[in-house]
């Protein structure tokens, strides 16, 4: 750097330079001499493939990018700082709320953290780790068709955004049918689960197997050996094994560089260990080997439920220590799902101990014990963890999540720069971040 505006200065950390600014005719004069065929634009942060509201910023020449960087923010919730206000339980109605794509696994995540403090992991019952990780799989099913349908239609192959919508829709009313609802759904809570299955659930969910077994091969009909789909997605958004390790990317950027690394192998949740099923990988490193890897994804995903609805057997869905379990039996009523007439008759009539325990836990909410725990799960698009810390009150003293999306965004350079203008485009889509929860 040779500019007599800056002062180079030695430090630990390397060479610092103190710019101290320079004539403005000199600026006019140097900016006159540049390559006025470099221009710097804007993709997003509104624009239909930036997957929510990201900025792109391009420094373009011709169609080549020689530059480009990332503007996230525009979608700032707050959750994190909204955590400490609300008790534990509570929580989870806001950590769902994140990656709105993977609900499922936000709440596990950040429900497995506060069981650890709480020293109750092998206390969960068997019924409730089975039903967390058919939904997990569920949600690794639609999270996985909407990046396919969204990528698709980025690509301008719209039938296979129409189909990956299509098949979406139906998982996502296996979720109402479970859940009530079919985002947002605050069902996984510490210690269990907000309630059981439904009764036909395990019926419906058994159809929709036949029907997404007999849907998936559409996909690679539509798009695996299609030639014109091929020449946009091989070679672009290249990223080797070296560069994963380096930005932390995780999930199938990581696994389309070869290395099989998935939580659910690497370090077992949930009762992963004793699922039968595999990790696909590829070695291309570039944008065809994320959309294999997640075809194949989703063919896992199938078997893992099927073993879940093979497993279940009657039992309880939450731990028996009653300081812990939320006191609810819930039913659906005329005005929606709520706490049981009779539940609320019991509580309210022939109990005062009841009806001031149950008054605690929904104000006040339990206590758990002070100290810090580090729980991950493998979400769709890699490593989502939670590191959360407890002072020994009703609410948490600080919740930070570790999103992949907003890890996996540091990539987006380094896959971008020296590509096509129209490559970008491609790049992101098989990152598939979610800006829900890079902008938690």
């Amino acid at each position: 750097m040779t500019t007599p505006h800056a002062t180079p200065r030695a430090t630990t950390e390397g060479t610092v330079y103190t710019v101290t600014g320079g004539d403005w005719d000199e600026v006019v004069e140097t900016a006159a001499k540049s390559d006025d065929e470099r221009i710097i634009v804007n993709m997003g942060p509104q624009h239909p493939s930036t997957h929510g509201v990201l900025r792109l910023i391009l420094e373009i020449e011709g169609e080549t990018v020689t530059e480009a960087r990332c503007g996230i923010g525009y979608l700032h919730t707050g959750i994190e700082k909204n955590l400490e206000f609300r008790n534990w339980t509570q929580g989870t109605t806001f950590v769902t709320r994140m990656d709105y794509l993977t609900s499922f696994f936000n709440e596990t995540a950040y429900c497995r953290a506060v069981e650890s403090l709480l020293g109750i992991e092998d206390d969960i019952p068997d019924r409730a780790n089975i039903i967390r990780v058919l939904l997990m799989e569920l949600n690794r099913l639609s999270s996985h068709l909407v990046c396919l349908a969204t990528g698709g239609m980025e690509l301008g192959a719209t039938t296979i955004m129409i189909y990956g919508f299509r098949d979406r829709e139906l998982i996502l009313d296996a979720y109402e049918l479970i859940t009530g609802l079919r985002m947002n759904h605050a069902y996984i809570r510490p210690g269990g689960l907000a309630q059981d299955l439904p009764p036909g659930a395990v019926d419906h969910l058994r159809e929709l197997l036949k029907t997404l077994r007999k849907n998936l091969p559409e996909y690679d009909k539509l798009a695996t050996g299609n030639p014109i789909f091929q020449a946009r997605m091989q070679d672009v958004g290249y990223l080797d094994l070296a560069g994963c390790m380096a930005l932390g990317a995780t999930g199938p950027i990581l696994r389309s560089a070869g290395l099989p690394h998935d939580l659910r192998k690497t370090d077992p949740y949930c009762g992963y260990e004793t699922y039968d099923f595999d990790i696909p990988t590829a070695e291309t490193c570039d944008a065809y080997g994320r959309f294999l890897i997640r075809l194949e994804e989703m063919r896992q995903s199938l078997r893992i439920v099927e073993q879940c609805l093979d497993r279940l057997e009657p039992g309880p869905v939450m731990v028996g220590d009653k300081k812990i379990a939320w006191p609810a039996q819930l039913a659906l009523g005329p005005d929606g799902l709520g706490n049981s007439l009779d539940h609320i008759k019991n509580i309210m009539g022939t109990s005062m101990e009841a009806l001031i325990h149950h008054f605690k836990l929904v104000t006040e909410g339990f206590r758990v014990p002070p100290g810090q725990a580090y729980a991950a799960v493998e979400s769709p698009k890699g490593e989502l963890g939670v590191h959360v810390v407890s002072d020994g009150g009703t609410r948490p003293y600080r919740v930070h999540f570790r999103d992949p999306s907003f890890t996996n965004l540091q990539s987006m350079a380094a896959m971008c720069e020296g590509g096509q203008v129209a490559d970008v485009i491609v790049a992101v889509a098989s990152i598939d971040p979610v800006m829900g929860g890079v902008d938690r």
